[in-house]
């Protein structure tokens, strides 16, 4: 378990079958290696946090006033409630605590203990 599962947005990524078999198109693969170009990436979440160099937008200081992830939690869809909950999550205890909950999780997001 590591951080790198864990998706800029919230999302526990290590229960997507493409990204445990090295196709994720996700937020964080290929960016720290160079395949992949910044520039050219649509989802503004993904952008920011990676800029910043955040691990999630957890760590981001500016997460109370962020317009662009408002709006994402804000959509309609269960997901997107559980994401900013894992967000939530883990600024109050940690990632460490996080992926202790979700490493049993076989979805994106799942419960809290």
């Amino acid at each position: 378990m590591s951080i790198k599962e864990i998706g800029c947005c919230g999302a526990y990524c290590k229960t997507c079958k493409p990204f445990n078999t090295g196709n994720c198109k996700g937020c964080k693969p290929g960016y720290d290696t160079g395949e992949r170009d910044l520039s050219k990436a649509r989802c503004k979440i993904k952008v920011c946090c990676i800029e910043k160099g955040c691990d999630s937008c957890a760590d981001c200081p500016e997460i109370k006033n962020c317009s662009v992830l408002s709006e994402f939690y804000g959509k309609n869809g269960y997901k997107y409630g559980k994401y900013r909950q894992a967000t939530e999550f883990i600024r109050q205890k940690g990632y460490d605590e996080f992926l202790k909950i979700a490493d049993n999780w076989t979805n994106a997001y799942g419960k809290y203990k």
